[in-house]
């Protein structure tokens, strides 16, 4: 490929990874907010979100996409630019189903740890903040990784838009040069990169965040064998 084609990529990944940094921000904001009303006392905040979270996840993220961009300007009299549309139907088609992954890491904190900080009149927020986000947290990290990988991929949704993402881009080169054995396989390299070092970094950050609430995994310590006579019973 020559130097201009190989810009109109780089300019493709950059946009790719602007929406992907946005949506997961969004995404994992809606995440734990309705995560945590599905756990609310009140039986109204847990109908709300739990039909929140039905009707996003049981709906297409590409006829959400269609549906910010195309019928939102006509229903409410404003458009928005393909970036913020895109970022808010993956952050909340996205967001629906990593709320069920909050909503079950904190469902499998120990109950005595809830009714410890009840035995501390601590307030239900205290609780949340001080005892079951602690440990529910670490929990979190692999399913979010998968998520992330796959909202990564559905990033891809947005070239319907006409936005210059990896995959417009990726479009716009082969049909430049007719080569599609060859953009292809580039493209899904640079995916397969990307995808790579996000679930590098949330590993670590699993192995930081267990070590924090002394969940590391602890180092074998060999067997020593004692000499008979020595004394040691």
């Amino acid at each position: 490929m020559t130097s201009g084609l190989w810009e109109l990529v780089l300019k493709g990944v950059w946009v790719t990874v602007q929406l992907l940094v946005l949506s997961a921000l969004l995404a994992a904001a809606v995440s734990f907010v309705v995560g945590i009303a599905r756990t609310h006392r009140l039986w109204i905040v847990r109908f709300l979100a739990g039909f929140y979270t039905e009707v996003f996840r049981g709906t297409s993220a590409l006829v959400m996409i269609f549906w910010v961009f195309f019928v939102l300007p006509l229903a409410f009299g404003w458009q928005l630019v393909p970036l913020w549309a895109g970022t808010l139907a993956l952050g909340l088609t996205y967001g629906a189903y990593g709320s069920e992954i909050v909503r079950g890491a904190l469902g499998a904190v120990d109950p005595a740890q809830q009714e410890g900080g009840i035995a501390l009149s601590f307030t239900p927020w205290q609780r949340m903040r001080l005892i079951l986000l602690p440990q529910a947290v670490p929990e979190m990290i692999p399913p979010f990784s998968n998520l992330l990988v796959e909202l990564l991929k559905g990033t891809a949704l947005v070239s319907v838009m006409g936005m210059g993402d990896l995959a417009f881009s990726g479009n716009l080169v082969r049909l430049a040069l007719q080569e599609s054995a060859e953009i292809y396989t580039y493209v899904l390299l640079i995916y397969f990169v990307i995808a790579f070092l996000l679930t590098r970094g949330m590993r670590g950050l699993e192995k930081k965040l267990k070590a924090g609430v002394g969940r590391a995994p602890k180092k074998t310590v060999a067997s020593v064998r004692v000499p008979e006579g020595s004394g040691v019973g």
